[in-house]
C-alpha cells in the first residue's frame, strides 16, 4: 500500500512538472517566446524592439533589417545596458542572428534579467532573406559604429 502511493505521489508530481513545462516559453523561461516573423513583419512591429546582435562584420555582410537596433551580444548586463535606452514601455524584445542560435542562447541569459518579453527569431537572417526579405546596409544611426 506504501509503495502504491509513493507511486501515485510521483505520478501526480510527474503530471504537475509536465503542466508547468508547458508554461514555460519556448527557451523555458515564462517571458521567452519563439516565432519566425517575415523580415517585412519584423521591420514594421513597433511593439517591438528588434536588436541584431550579430557581430559588424556581418551586419556589413549580410545586411540587417530595416529598423533594428544594431548590438552585438557578448554577456547578459551589458547587453541590457546597451538596449534599455531604447526599449520604451511595455515593448517586446526581439532578438535575432544569423541562424538563431545566438539568440536562443542570450534569450535565456537575459530572460531572469528583465520582466520584458523576449521573442527569439527562430532561423534568424538566414531565414529571413530566404524567405525573400532584401536587408538594407547597417548604419551608424543604427547601432553599427565601423560602418
Amino acid at each position: 500500500m506504501i509503495r502504491r502511493g509513493i507511486f501515485i505521489g510521483g505520478l501526480a508530481a510527474l503530471g504537475a512538472a509536465i503542466v508547468a513545462g508547458f508554461r514555460l516559453g519556448a527557451d523555458g523561461a515564462p517571458n521567452v517566446t519563439r516565432t519566425t516573423p517575415s523580415g517585412d513583419d519584423l521591420s514594421a512591429d513597433r511593439s517591438m524592439l528588434l536588436v541584431d546582435i550579430r557581430r559588424p562584420e556581418e551586419w556589413v555582410q549580410t545586411g540587417v533589417v530595416q529598423g533594428a537596433l544594431l548590438v552585438t551580444y557578448t554577456e547578459p548586463n551589458a547587453f541590457l545596458a546597451a538596449i534599455m535606452p531604447h526599449l520604451e514601455e511595455g515593448q517586446k524584445i526581439g532578438l535575432i542572428c544569423r541562424s538563431g542560435n545566438r539568440t536562443s542562447r542570450a534569450a535565456r541569459q537575459i530572460a531572469g534579467l528583465t520582466n520584458a518579453t523576449i521573442v527569439d527569431i527562430g532561423g534568424g537572417m538566414l531565414r529571413v532573406m530566404a524567405e525573400g526579405y532584401k536587408p538594407v546596409a547597417p548604419t551608424r544611426a543604427m547601432g553599427c559604429g565601423v560602418c
